[in-house]
């Protein structure tokens, strides 16, 4: 998890919060942001209001190089429309709690797990169709390959949908 933060007294608060459940590390505002984005952040909580690079570039930068990461703004400034162009997965106003702080990033590593998972299934799924549509229903009946990839889909649905719940998404519509 990287802290993107110039206020480096919060930063430390937010990690303290943090550290004990999760690998954190802090970024002094947006420049050290560009250092410490790479492919091992799976979130980031991004100052949107800071000088020199703003969180906007910040998230350009995410989006540019292509790093796959959940991101929170966390900012005193009230959304405004503009955050429909954002590639973010929450906004955080100021001040947060250990507490508020705790769960969004533990909601925002279930959705990367939901979204991982969501693959996995459309992958297996699609593998099996494929199958079903070429191969005759007595050589899927007999082979212990396709009777495998029954049991993971259908692992793999339960576990979607215990995810879902968690989150509270309905899964046909895609809402919360």
């Amino acid at each position: 998890m990287l802290i993107v933060e110039d206020e480096l007294a919060l930063a430390e608060t937010y990690a303290a919060f943090l550290e004990d459940d999760y690998d954190v590390e802090v970024a002094a505002g947006g420049e050290e942001a560009f250092c410490a984005l790479d492919e091992t952040v799976d979130v980031v909580l991004l100052d949107r209001q800071m000088p020199v690079v703003s969180g906007r570039e910040v998230l350009a930068y995410i989006e540019e190089e292509g790093i796959e990461c959940r991101v929170a703004l966390v900012t005193a400034a009230t959304p405004d429309f503009d955050i429909i162009d954002f590639r973010i997965d929450d906004y955080l106003v100021k001040p947060l709690t250990a507490a508020e702080l705790a769960q969004t990033v533990e909601r925002l590593l279930a959705l990367e797990e939901y979204d991982e998972r969501t693959r996995e299934l459309s992958s297996k799924r699609l593998k099996r169709n494929v199958l079903e549509v070429e191969k005759p229903p007595n050589e899927l009946a007999e082979s212990d390959e396709f009777a495998r990839l029954n049991r993971e889909i259908e692992a793999l649905e339960t576990e979607v949908e215990a995810i879902s719940d968690e989150l509270g998404i309905d899964e046909l519509n895609g809402r919360r």
